[in-house]
């Protein structure tokens, strides 16, 4: 049993991310220089994702969340501009480090995002962003995961469902082989995103979190195995720390390691390997910490920042 751990998007202990950003506002304000900026932004960003994979590589972290925030404006109706083929140079080479490296990455879309919303533009510009991260994925030649929650509860959970169903069979089969729900902490549970991602036929991911917070008398041990199930390839969980008792569905800076010890606990007669994001404001330092104190606690075999059981 192999157990990966990966974090998202920006790192702590180097100075790069790849996540600059242009608002349509200051963009519309620079006239006849606005695609330059745009284009220098991208590139800035482009650059400090290469070295961000780099510098996981080197520390063993083969497991990453790329930012949704890598190419600004891709959405925005008033902005027409070449997203694709004038950075196919610049995807290639994030793909091909991703590739010869055999690292696992995917993208989880801003709230913004909503496949399920009541607002047809909101609708419209999702399915729009999914796209182009099906381009982005093709123009880099990989085939990975976008995580999305159900969404809005407009009108109850089941008319949510229905409308997820209805706009996610709107999306071109490529597009939905890409698609994986999580369940969140406020709206659509484990039991209600299980039954979706089994109806669908798409993976489910597990935020292990937002389970603990919104959940009635579920135990994970009953449902672990149905949600791997979902996943023809190696199962994916986000797992993070409540900030403290009173901002519970706040992230922490770090991971409690005794929590995290009693879900691998719960969990581990599946004997199946997964990857586990986390999702901690410290981001890789929180990673290191975290293998530091199961070295310390444990008698989990660790290597390159891997766990075995």
């Amino acid at each position: 049993m192999k157990i990966r751990l990966g974090y998202a998007c920006v790192p702590v202990t180097i100075d790069e991310t790849s996540s600059h950003s242009l608002t349509y506002t200051n963009y519309k304000r620079l006239g006849n220089k606005a695609n330059e900026k745009l284009d220098s932004v991208i590139k800035s960003n482009f650059e400090s994702l290469e070295k961000i994979l780099k510098y996981n590589i080197r520390n063993d972290i083969t497991f990453f969340r790329m930012t949704s925030e890598l190419i600004p404006l891709v959405s925005h109706p008033s902005v027409e501009y070449d997203f694709i083929i004038q950075y196919k140079h610049y995807y290639k080479k994030i793909g091909d480090i991703i590739k010869q490296n055999n690292l696992r990455v995917d993208i989880h879309p801003s709230a913004y995002v909503v496949l399920n919303s009541v607002n047809e533009e909101v609708v419209t510009s999702t399915i729009n962003i999914l796209k182009f991260y099906q381009k982005m994925y093709k123009s880099m030649g990989i085939e990975s995961k976008i995580v999305l929650h159900v969404g809005s509860k407009v009108g109850g959970k089941r008319l949510g469902i229905k409308r997820f169903i209805d706009n996610f069979n709107k999306l071109n089969k490529d597009l939905q082989k890409l698609i994986v729900v999580e369940n969140d902490d406020k709206s659509y549970n484990i039991r209600n995103v299980l039954s979706l991602c089994e109806k669908l036929k798409i993976p489910m991911v597990l935020d292990y979190h937002h389970f603990k917070i919104n959940k009635n008398n579920e135990k994970i041990e009953d449902y672990i195995e149905r949600i791997f199930n979902t996943w023809e390839d190696t199962p994916k969980i986000h797992f993070s720390s409540p900030k403290d008792k009173k901002n519970k569905r706040s992230h922490n800076d770090y991971i409690n390691a005794d929590d995290f010890i009693d879900f691998i606990e719960k969990i581990k007669f599946t004997k199946r390997d997964f990857d586990v994001m986390i999702e901690a404001k410290k981001k890789d330092d929180a990673l290191f910490r975290l293998i530091r104190e199961l070295k310390y606690k444990t008698d989990y075999k660790i290597e390159q920042n891997t766990i075995f059981l």
